[in-house]
């Protein structure tokens, strides 16, 4: 009893920063199970500042030569310089202790992924509703999905609309949660990527079979196989959330200069929300002159007038009246000609 007081009870009762607290992380020593395998982070062994002197007058007291006095200063300099970057680097890490960092003790095979550490999360709602940063630009300046940016910046104004009113929040079951998890940290001097912020989704008109037939001889590009899919759907360079990335890649491949990328992005950027506004008025305009809005007690309801034209020849038009309940493919349909008819 008492050797396991002086051993895995002692690692209990000081536990590891950032880790979870289980039996099953040591062995009957209190040494980590993960450092026996190879995974301890290495580390410098250097003296201290505050040794450097009495060590310098050792060596002069031994009559090493000025020359080497002053190389094994330079390079305990380096050694000092390289470990507290390490040290640096370590802090500023996701806190993933490997076999420790588990939110489930009895099943060994789940790793959790990273979430947003506080800091982060209260400097993605400060940009957003304090700065008035577009979600856009935040999530490709943190690495954070555009959703998740959004989700962070409504759940946390409703967290300080609580903490106004004066509710009460669950703290210490938040602070429980994080430290069994993964973290992504915020450092203001290096951006830590969270996640894959430009993954092309599955839209719909993708999913149904298609055959296609081509000349060899014709550069079939992603225009092309967007159009064999749908006439209104965009390439796949245009439909990722974050399109603006590979205009920046590519003019850096071109070899112009990062100020001058900057300018073109900004007068991009300046051009979008033009349009953006643009199409808003043009809305507004339309809903104030087309559709008539009768107030009730709890809810308003609109009323618009509805053609049946709308439907198209055949009643699959995208102006039709259910058309947002979705359409089934006819791609399976009795009847459909399957094969291709011509080449192009």
């Amino acid at each position: 009893m008492f050797q396991w007081l002086e051993g895995t009870g002692k690692k209990l009762k000081d536990p590891l920063p950032g880790s979870t607290n289980y039996v099953t992380a040591y062995d009957n020593t209190g040494r980590l199970k993960r450092d026996q395998r190879g995974g301890k982070t290495p580390t410098i062994d250097v003296i201290s500042e505050e040794e450097e002197p009495e060590l310098q007058r050792q060596e002069e007291e031994d009559g090493v030569d000025e020359a080497d006095r002053a190389g094994r200063l330079a390079l305990r300099q380096r050694l000092r310089k390289r470990k507290a970057e390490m040290e640096a680097k370590q802090a500023e890490a996701p806190q993933d202790a490997g076999e420790v960092v588990r939110p489930f003790p009895l099943n060994p095979f789940f790793r959790s992924e990273a979430v947003l550490s506080q800091e982060l999360r209260e400097e993605i709602y400060r940009q957003v509703a304090d700065r008035g940063a577009d979600i856009t630009s935040v999530s490709a300046a943190f690495g954070v999905d555009i959703r998740r940016v959004a989700a962070v910046v409504r759940l946390m104004a409703v967290e300080k609309q609580w903490v106004a009113e004066g509710k009460k929040l669950a703290k210490p079951y938040n602070n429980a949660v994080l430290a069994m998890l993964p973290k992504t940290p915020f450092s203001a001097s290096r951006i830590t990527p969270h996640e894959s912020i430009n993954d092309l989704f599955v839209h719909p008109s993708t999913r149904k079979q298609l055959f296609l037939p081509t000349s060899e001889s014709r550069h079939f590009t992603r225009e092309d196989a967007a159009r064999a899919f749908s006439p209104i759907l965009l390439p796949a360079d245009k439909r990722i959330p974050h399109p603006e990335l590979i205009t920046l890649e590519r003019q850096h491949l071109e070899g112009l200069s990062f100020q001058e990328r900057i300018e073109r992005q900004a007068a991009r950027d300046a051009e979008a929300a033009r349009l953006k506004l643009k199409a808003e008025e043009k809305k507004a305009r339309y809903e104030a002159e087309k559709i008539r809005v009768v107030s009730g007690r709890r809810w308003d309801f609109k009323f618009e007038d509805i053609s049946v034209e709308k439907a198209g020849r055949d009643g699959r038009g995208r102006s039709a009246v259910g058309v947002r309940y979705g359409t089934v493919h006819m791609d399976r349909k009795r009847g459909q000609v399957k094969i291709p008819t011509k080449v192009e």
